[in-house]
């Protein structure tokens, strides 16, 4: 495949996943959407948050076992905790990290 036909790929694959993306965004207003799907469209953010980080925080290095040792893994709990009572984004980041690093000065 010459470069000139991988940059057209690129561009047409770009192209078609702009095109999906925009006909959500521009489509939503006038579609008639059911309630029930409506509200279950609103734990989509929450969820794949969820599938993003929580691979990263369980398992150190991709290719390790589970591992409870893990200081990432008490400092989730806690930052979990912290945004449950507070619903304070900064807050939260700033529990997780502190006791992350914590953890990981006294070598837990």
């Amino acid at each position: 495949m010459s470069e000139l036909s991988q940059w057209g790929l690129f561009l047409l694959i770009g192209a078609g996943t702009f095109a999906i993306r925009l006909s959500f965004i521009e489509f939503y207003g006038s579609l008639r959407i059911p309630p029930l799907l409506r509200r279950a469209l609103l734990y989509v953010p929450a969820s794949v948050l969820a599938a993003l980080v929580l691979p990263a925080v369980m398992y150190q290095d991709r290719h390790a076992p589970f591992d409870w040792s893990n200081p990432q893994i008490p400092a989730a709990i806690l930052a979990s905790l912290v945004a449950w009572r507070t619903r304070s984004s900064l807050l939260t980041l700033g529990v997780g990290m502190g006791a992350l690093w914590a953890l990981k000065g006294w070598g837990i």
